[in-house]
């Protein structure tokens, strides 16, 4: 298989002078009624096609009849064999942010994902000739690198929360995403500078009882924080008092005590407090 190779092109300026100047001897040579007036002139139109020039971070892949013959990637003005077919290939980075595709998770849960993928031409032999059409090519391979990405992670897990999921796993997942695209690309020359998620949601269908199942999940953690955090305390109080010898307490008065603490400690609103004009046994 053939790889990039450099072509040096002749100087566009030093070839420029050498086209005027061959047509200055050729319309002297007219003007004397000279047959060595019809070669400079076809010298002329010769040379002419064969200029070309490149920005910096462009390149121009050279063809002879079918042959590679090489790329050009020296900025500058520059002539080269006009029989060559040129063809510029951009080597600067590009941003291809992908559309959002409804895929299945790891779950089978239905989701909407997207891309963003920073990518840039490195090999122009493969670019030009490995493949159709390059950037219909990334298009192509980065939805299917979704597709497959998707597959491999669930986008949220509520009981395992030590699991790499599409939402909370980052770092991780940017990255299975970057190599999955690099082996995809690679064939094509394309060099993968960053590739992360864009868009993730869940399916429009399936939204509103995900996000129910979510403020679910939320209650139960804020209420089992609440709950730990009440028992600490009544133990506290009740080391405390017994402690300082303050009041003695019977078990009942302690389950008692316990209980209207944590009715107190628990309840979403403010508790009303009722008072015992009586004795405690009342």
């Amino acid at each position: 298989m053939k790889r990039e190779k450099d072509f040096n092109p002749v100087s566009g300026y030093m070839m420029l002078v050498i086209a005027i100047l061959i047509a200055i001897f050729g319309v002297v040579a007219m003007a004397q009624s000279s047959p060595v007036a019809i070669l400079f002139m076809a010298a002329f139109l010769f040379i002419m096609p064969g200029f070309f020039f490149l920005n910096p971070n462009s390149s121009m892949v050279l063809t002879l009849f079918g042959e590679y013959k090489g790329t050009v990637k020296t900025n500058g003005f520059h002539w080269a064999n006009p029989f060559l077919s040129k063809k510029p290939i951009s080597l600067r980075a590009r941003n291809f942010d992908s559309d959002k595709i409804k895929v299945n998770d790891k779950v089978g849960n239905p989701i909407q994902i997207s891309v963003i993928l920073v990518w840039q031409v490195r090999d122009t032999f493969k670019a030009n000739f490995e493949v159709d059409n390059y950037e219909s090519f990334v298009k192509l391979q980065s939805d299917a690198a979704v597709r497959r990405l998707a597959g491999q992670y669930a986008y949220d897990n509520f009981d395992k929360e030590e699991e790499v999921t599409l939402r909370s796993g980052n770092d991780e997942v940017n990255h299975a995403l970057e190599e999955n695209l690099r082996n995809r690309l690679d064939i094509a020359g394309i060099h993968v500078v960053e590739a992360r998620i864009g868009s993730l949601a869940y399916a429009p269908e399936i939204a509103g009882a995900m996000l129910r199942r979510q403020q679910a999940a939320a209650v139960v953690s804020a209420r089992f924080k609440i709950v730990e955090g009440a028992v600490s305390m009544v133990q506290m109080a009740l080391d405390h008092l017994s402690k300082q010898q303050i009041i003695e307490l019977d078990e009942e008065r302690k389950a008692a005590m316990v209980s209207n603490l944590m009715v107190v400690l628990c309840a979403e609103k403010d508790v009303n407090p009722v008072v015992n004009t009586g004795t405690l046994n009342h």
